[in-house]
């Protein structure tokens, strides 16, 4: 990204060392460390996310194209997207069925009591 060589680096170091002098400048380089540091988790958090988010899109995008074709003789690799999004959609259900499951029988006794 930025094409900074060795001699920019020992310029720089030159630089920060007259500035802050020789007690501060161990605390600012750990603290531009871990600001870059934390940039770069949030840079690969936000693109993990717009990842996610772009294979969702095509997933509708391709079940819309099925349910236009009326779910007989699509391409295999809608079909595939067909069955992901049913076991996605499966995998959500899941947690609440349980949750729903559990939360009769506790329904069901204090209605006795």
């Amino acid at each position: 990204m930025f094409d900074i060589g060795f001699w920019e680096l020992v310029l720089i170091s030159v630089v920060g060392l007259v500035v802050l002098g020789p007690e501060r400048l161990p605390v600012a380089i750990r603290n531009v460390a871990r600001m870059v540091g934390t940039v770069r988790r949030m840079a690969g958090s936000v693109k993990d996310e717009l990842e996610q988010e772009l294979k969702i899109k095509e997933l509708q995008d391709n079940l819309k194209k099925a349910e236009n074709m009326g779910m007989q003789n699509i391409a295999p690799e809608l079909q595939k997207s067909v069955d992901e999004l049913k076991q996605a959609a499966e995998d959500v259900k899941r947690p609440y069925q349980s949750d729903a499951k559990s939360e009769n029988p506790q329904s069901q006794s204090t209605k006795e009591q």
